[in-house]
């Protein structure tokens, strides 16, 4: 496995390290940004009832729970979960496109096509316009490693029990190598990026 990272700086994360790993005799690859700044264990919240609440900036990073309980919804990191910044709307189109696959695999189970079908209503009218939907959502992060936000003035945040904390996965890839055994290293002359790309 080819494992590349490189270390800078960004507004609101500070120092931070972009990751990728590419193996090629099996495809298997990965990527993730990781703060290399210890923060406490997170919950952010927003509750989403106008249409500017659906552009506030939400950074997910590879070890954050997204919970929407209205919705019985909570996508949990996996291995290979990647890190994403996008907006409330974004993360909701996200989590139709799920749903909606989930209905197509479901083919002959109508109590699961029907669950979906009422779910993919549910978000639908969600994104068109919040104050006029049936449901009020809140969206939530739960991160152990304090690595997600929500950045809106209409979220707020929280440190996370230790009840909460037992509970969540972290979906980060742990390589347990000794020194000795990287063919290739150049981690001791890893700087910012700048104008440089992965």
């Amino acid at each position: 496995m080819v494992i590349k990272w490189q270390k800078d700086t960004i507004p609101y994360f500070g120092d931070i390290m972009f990751t990728t790993g590419v193996c090629d005799s099996c495809t298997f690859r990965f990527s993730d940004t990781l703060i290399l700044n210890g923060k406490d264990p997170v919950c952010y919240s927003l509750p989403i009832r106008s249409l500017s609440d659906l552009d506030a900036r939400v950074i997910r990073s590879s070890s954050g729970t997204i919970i929407i309980e209205e919705l019985g919804i909570m996508v949990e990191p996996g291995t290979i979960s990647e890190s994403y910044v996008s907006n409330a709307e974004g993360v909701l189109q996200r989590i139709r496109g799920v749903v909606e696959s989930a209905v197509r695999w479901s083919e002959g189970d109508e109590e699961k096509i029907e669950r979906g079908t009422e779910l993919l209503r549910q978000i639908d009218e969600i994104i068109d316009n919040p104050t006029t939907a049936s449901l009020e959502i809140t969206l939530q992060i739960k991160d152990p490693l304090g690595n997600s936000a929500i950045l809106s003035a209409g979220a707020t945040s929280r440190k996370l029990t230790p009840e909460e904390l037992e509970s969540l996965k972290t979906g980060m890839i742990v390589l347990d190598v000794e020194k000795e055994e990287i063919i290739h290293d150049i981690s001791d002359d890893a700087g910012p990026l700048g104008n440089k790309m992965l």
